[in-house]
């Protein structure tokens, strides 16, 4: 935990917070904090800045706050996801927020298993809870949104166009003869597909609806290893 995420339940006042729960053990038990001690905080969806230990019990910790920080400006990227193995698919998730993507698309493919979509990890309490792992590591308090779509075909044809709109597509699909391109300069949607890849007649309708198919090269990757290597192809996440 680089940074301690505050949700408006934490919030005592404009000045003061109290963490309890992971947080506070994270505090006490990982950083070896006291009273008198800080740590770096934010908002969610507001400042960041600094919390200083006023008051320490073994259920909660009371921070005075300085909130005087912006946070990291977020990914121009929409990111269209094939719906992983439940096992990945927390890594993958808590990875994506950690780099800054703050619109996410979970669809449905000839390949996700059905019982993917029963996973307890698609539940709003679980999401949430694994985007702000992913914002506490990168010191991040923007959350991202998450759209659940399971048919693949309406998704496609209505809702994806306005996706693209002024903005290029661009379909993860080993084979094409396209390489991904680099450091973009403007926003973009890039559609990543399950484990083995889309289909053929996903990728066609994908690139009837506007997307190009775009190759890393030879080498297959596991979906939670092309999704930071895809995204830090497309942006400079140093700059």
């Amino acid at each position: 935990m680089n940074l301690a995420l505050l949700s408006e339940q934490d919030l005592l006042d404009d000045h003061r917070a109290r963490l309890t729960g992971r947080r506070r053990d994270h505090l006490v038990d990982v950083l070896r904090a006291g009273e008198g001690d800080t740590l770096p905080v934010g908002v969610e969806d507001g400042p960041m800045g600094t919390g200083t230990v006023t008051c320490l019990t073994d259920t909660s910790a009371e921070l005075r706050l300085e909130l005087d920080q912006s946070p990291p400006p977020p990914l121009p990227l929409t990111l269209i996801l094939a719906m992983p193995r439940p096992k990945m698919f927390r890594r993958v998730l808590q990875t994506v927020a950690a780099l800054g993507v703050k619109d996410i698309w979970l669809i449905n493919s000839y390949k996700v298993e059905k019982s993917f979509w029963q996973t307890p990890s698609l539940q709003p309490g679980h999401l949430r809870e694994n985007l702000t792992l992913g914002l506490e590591q990168a010191m991040d308090t923007r959350m991202p949104q998450v759209h659940i779509r399971q048919r693949f075909k309406p998704f496609v044809e209505d809702e994806l166009p306005a996706l693209l709109r002024d903005r290029p597509g661009l379909v993860a699909h080993p084979g094409t003869s396209t390489p991904c391109p680099v450091h973009l300069q403007r926003p973009a949607t890039l559609c990543i597909g399950p484990e083995g890849g889309f289909i053929p007649y996903e990728v066609e309708k994908l690139e009837e609806a506007g997307c190009q198919s775009v190759h890393l090269g030879p080498r297959i990757l596991r979906v939670e290893t092309a999704v930071p290597v895809l995204i830090g192809r497309l942006y400079d996440l140093c700059g």
